[in-house]
């Protein structure tokens, strides 16, 4: 055989060839995909520095200086603990926090369990008027206290004198309470439904068969099973009532607490130093409830086994008419608070002149923004839906998909959880440090902020609320993300298919329901809330919600029932279209499923 016939002949040349030049290709485009993956969890750690640590980093930094921006160390401390007024805030804060997280914890407990537990009829209609607090302001449950137990209230004088009327003292912690109890029982009970829902059937069968009385059954089994709910409701209450700003600047009179410090300080004093050291007093108990909320979560075993047999509540007559009763009393509550709000925006004058009116509707007459406010409110809410929605899955997705980068994917991770503990003041207050500085003082060289064009626009509230409601979106689209196999990622790999096509394609689609639940709580939160934005707003950007409260400060407090009746409206609306759109998603769904 001759040389030359040893030679591979041209065709199988050009064949070799141009397999090692697919290879090559295939390997080009692995790695400016994996370079993509990279770039991406760079830009949402970036992210996360720029709109969480670094503005709290100058907010702990301003708390260290004095008003010439010299450093001080700790004296801005010592001045707020030896000034009584100021330091009885701290203790004023924490009894507040304390006393609305065990009252809304243990009536949460109770409607959760009558709605998992018990076969009351009529459970959908009590969940639905349990959840009605969270689509208003907090400001709401305040201004209707006040129409019902203020000093002209329905109740204070015995509805017009039909029956003998009492006065509670509605201004001061009891009014806060009673306030914040209405505004955290909803996250209780979504909270606690959720863990009472998670039961094993065996173990209250064993507990029956070893005669156990009801009571001990209860202490035994169900509260240890449920006690990692309880945990995480009351860090939840805990910190919606310890840093509230609306409650009690409408009801807390004289009984100041940090919060209402904080706004006295930089919108009254213009002490943004002193305003700076009290948000980090209100940081630190949020931050430490946060760490033991983390370490009770990382015990947390599974509940429920392969074999677990789910619990059906039977029928008991007494069990079940006394949690009916519970029930309703709570729902009659609710629906008399929101119910008075809405009564006192369509009434003349409270209590002299009850005829219908909608002249209250007409914001032309007084002060606060209008109109413009509420339109303003509602562009603001819509760009933090799409906006944040869009961010929140792509992190939840970087974090719980790609696998690259494993210390950067974790210390995302861990940032994402940080804004649940930042109360909106302080987030407020920090981006007012971080973004309204023309340049930084960086080794002697001023570099000039090239942020310094958001501040006084709408981009800065629409980050400033997505950093507000970051986490809880986070963890909603992170659980639909862990849900969906992984093979799905595997398989797109094995075959070429990039993973931002596997994201557009499949993980969008299949997760299309937790990402309408993602934008409509940012929508919602986002219109209703009031300390994120009441000190970065700008003259030009009235809001609906601190319309409110420069409507209740200026006394007008019918106009200021009207706006925030308004507002819960439309919240309401948004949520009847998200159940619209995720049943039209279901039903689709389960059609293609018995195709």
């Amino acid at each position: 055989m001759s040389e030359t016939s040893l030679t591979p002949p041209p065709a199988a040349l050009s064949s070799e060839a141009t397999a090692q030049l697919a290879t090559q290709r295939v390997r080009q485009n692995i790695t400016s995909e994996d370079w993509l993956a990279r770039g991406l969890i760079a830009l949402t750690g970036l992210w996360l520095i720029v709109t969480v640590a670094l503005p709290l980093l100058q907010i702990l930094w301003r708390s260290l200086t004095n008003s010439a921006g010299e450093f001080v160390g700790f004296e801005n401390y010592i001045t707020y603990f030896s000034t009584p007024a100021l330091f009885n805030s701290f203790f004023n804060s924490l009894y507040i926090g304390l006393a609305s997280m065990v009252i809304s914890v243990v009536l949460g407990f109770g409607f959760a369990y009558a709605i998992t537990r018990t076969a009351i009829a009529g459970k959908s209609i009590f969940m639905v008027i349990a959840m009605l607090p969270l689509y208003a302001p907090s400001l709401v449950h305040a201004i209707a206290l006040i129409y019902l137990f203020g000093n002209q209230g329905l109740i204070t004088k015995g509805f017009f004198g039909v029956l003998p009327g009492f006065d509670i003292g509605i201004y001061g912690p009891t009014g806060i309470i009673i306030g914040m109890v209405l505004f955290c029982f909803p996250q209780a009970v979504l909270i606690l439904t959720v863990a009472l829902s998670l039961a094993d059937a065996r173990l209250y069968e064993a507990s029956t068969a070893l005669r156990s009385s009801p009571f001990r059954t209860f202490t035994s089994v169900t509260l240890p099973s449920v006690r990692y709910g309880i945990i995480s409701a009351a860090f939840v209450c805990f910190t919606l009532a310890f840093t509230d700003f609306g409650v009690p600047k409408v009801v807390g009179g004289s009984f100041n607490v940090l919060a209402t410090d904080i706004y006295k300080q930089v919108i009254g004093q213009q002490n943004f130093v002193m305003g700076s050291t009290v948000s980090i007093l209100l940081l630190l108990p949020t931050v430490l409830a946060f760490i033991l909320d983390r370490i009770a979560q990382q015990r947390q075993v599974a509940l429920l086994s392969a074999r677990a047999v789910p619990l059906q509540p039977k029928p008991t007559r007494l069990l079940d008419l006394s949690m009916f009763i519970f029930c309703a009393l709570i729902c009659f509550m609710i629906l008399a608070t929101l119910g008075t709000a809405v009564l006192a925006s369509t009434v003349n004058v409270w209590p002299y002149d009850m005829s219908l009116t909608m002249r209250h509707y007409d914001f032309s007459r007084v002060s606060g923004g209008g109109y413009p406010a509420y339109w303003n409110s509602v562009r603001m809410a819509f760009y933090t839906a799409i906006i944040g929605t869009v961010i929140v899955f792509i992190s939840a997705y970087l974090v719980e998909k790609i696998k690259r980068l494993e210390w950067a994917r974790s210390t995302i991770y861990f940032a994402s959880m940080l804004p649940v503990a930042l109360p909106g003041l302080v987030i407020g207050l920090a981006y007012i440090f971080f973004f309204n500085i023309p340049a930084f003082n960086f080794l002697g060289m001023r570099v000039p902020n090239p942020l310094n064009g958001l501040y006084g626009t709408m981009a800065i509230l629409v980050i400033a609320n997505i950093i507000h409601f970051y986490t809880v979106c986070f963890l909603t689209a992170s659980t639909a993300l862990k849900q969906m196999d992984a093979e799905f990622e595997t398989v797109s790999a094995s075959m070429g298919v990039p993973f931002y096509q596997t994201f557009w394609r499949v993980s969008v689609p299949v997760c299309l329901p937790a990402v309408l639940e993602i934008a409509m709580y940012f929508f919602v939160n986002a219109m209703v809330t009031v300390s994120a934005v009441i000190f970065l707003y700008p003259p030009a950007l009235p809001l609906a919600a601190v319309a409110v409260v420069n409507m209740d400060d200026a006394g007008v407090t019918a106009s200021a029932a009207a706006m925030s009746v308004l507002i819960m409206a439309t919240s309401i609306g948004v949520r009847v279209l998200y159940g619209v759109a995720t049943w039209s998603i279901r039903t689709r769904t389960q059609a293609w499923r018995k195709r």
